[in-house]
């Protein structure tokens, strides 16, 4: 679906862009990539602050097209529609996002290196991605 199609079944609200809001949202996930890459936090912590940049981002991209959602998970499936990342990379974000669901609700956060030095990785790509866009 495309975002306009999103906001036509509710599931998006159109909101003009704030570049304040953007600015905050960008500089708040560099922040947290950056101390999601200190290895001397527990895990948990560290995959709680990259999902967190990620999700900050997706969430900057998706109101630096005029969009809103009040669903947590949708701001990663927008990526397709609002920066240059792969299908591949928004399954991760999305796996990361049910595994965080996992984490919060249930209590359970499986420890898995790779994914999360995969979600790093990809949340720097992001970034950078983001960071291109024009407001």
């Amino acid at each position: 679906m495309t975002l306009e199609n999103l906001y036509k079944t509710k599931a998006l609200h159109k909101e003009p862009a704030d570049k304040l809001e953007f600015n905050g949202l960008v500089q708040s996930a560099v922040d947290r990539l950056t101390d999601a890459e200190n290895t001397d936090l527990s895990y948990a912590s560290r995959f709680d602050l990259a999902y967190n940049a990620a999700h900050g981002l997706a969430l900057a991209a998706l109101r630096s097209a005029g969009y809103r959602t009040d669903k947590r998970y949708l701001v990663f499936q927008c990526l397709a529609h609002t920066c240059n990342i792969s299908k591949s990379q928004i399954r991760t974000f999305s796996l990361c996002h049910d595994r965080r669901n996992r984490a919060e609700y249930g209590g359970y956060l499986e420890q898995d290196e790779a994914l999360l030095h995969e979600l790093i990785d990809n949340t720097q790509i992001l970034l950078r991605s983001v960071r291109s866009l024009s407001l």
